[in-house]
């Protein structure tokens, strides 16, 4: 069972990301290279529009709950203290494979030999992430969509030297965090995974419907929300200010 977590990256995804893991009932440290990335991310998680106040405020949780989940979460500059004694590790760094095989190397070094390695990559290869590491089989990705406290979504990916437990504790943590965890293969060769496959080709012909001047960017998303009960249009999902 996964009961200590570290959250690599303070921005969006990964103040939200250790949101949700607090309110799971993990301790939670989140660590960025920028100071001010963290109070930042401190700050969202406690004040920001999906954060744990308005939470409260909305109905949605209790004021105690609250409280406890974000007394669960610490925070640290130092790669070293965040990975002391953790059962597993998400990153939410940019999406860079460089920056994150350099990562994973590096947790690798500093976590316990139990501990999984989860990333939250929109469609880079958790292969290559895992063959940065001298532990492959605690590597695995971990798809998560933003509003990361709020979005069900949970896409487990897993490559040929997954160990069945490392996907059984992320299931198993991605559950006791409110989702719905999903567990696919990877596929190297093709960005994407299944989500961002399947909705950039939605986006592709979504915009080649409009240049070809059949119909407009609200019309076509009215006409998708319509006919198979989208919450949003593919072009309302790209508009800023979305939730996906």
């Amino acid at each position: 069972m996964i009961s200590t977590a570290a959250v690599f990256g303070a921005g969006v995804m990964g103040a939200g990301i250790a949101q949700a893991l607090a309110v799971a009932g993990c301790a939670v440290r989140l660590t960025d290279i920028s100071a001010d990335a963290i109070a930042a991310g401190m700050e969202r998680i406690e004040h920001g529009r999906f954060g744990l106040r308005r939470a409260v405020a909305r109905g949605k949780m209790a004021a105690a709950d609250a409280e406890a989940a974000f007394a669960r979460i610490s925070s640290t500059a130092d790669d070293a203290a965040a990975c002391a004694g953790v059962d597993a590790v998400v990153e939410a760094v940019p999406e860079d494979l460089t920056l994150k095989c350099r990562l994973f190397r590096r947790i690798d070094a500093l976590v316990p030999d139990h501990a999984v390695l989860a990333s939250n990559t929109a469609g880079l290869p958790i292969t290559a992430l895992a063959w940065a590491t001298l532990r492959p089989e605690r590597v695995i990705g971990w798809h998560w969509a933003q509003p990361a406290p709020l979005m069900r979504l949970a896409e487990i990916i897993t490559h040929p030297d997954c160990a069945p437990r490392t996907v059984d504790l992320i299931c198993d943590i991605a559950r006791r965090a409110g989702k719905n965890p999903v567990v696919i293969k990877d596929q190297p060769e093709i960005w994407g995974f299944v989500a961002n496959r399947i909705n950039r080709a939605v986006r592709i012909e979504a915009a080649r419907v409009v240049a070809e001047g059949i119909a407009t960017e609200d019309e076509v998303d009215t006409i998708m929300k319509d006919c198979f009960r989208w919450p949003m249009g593919p072009f309302e999902m790209q508009r800023p200010g979305s939730m996906t």
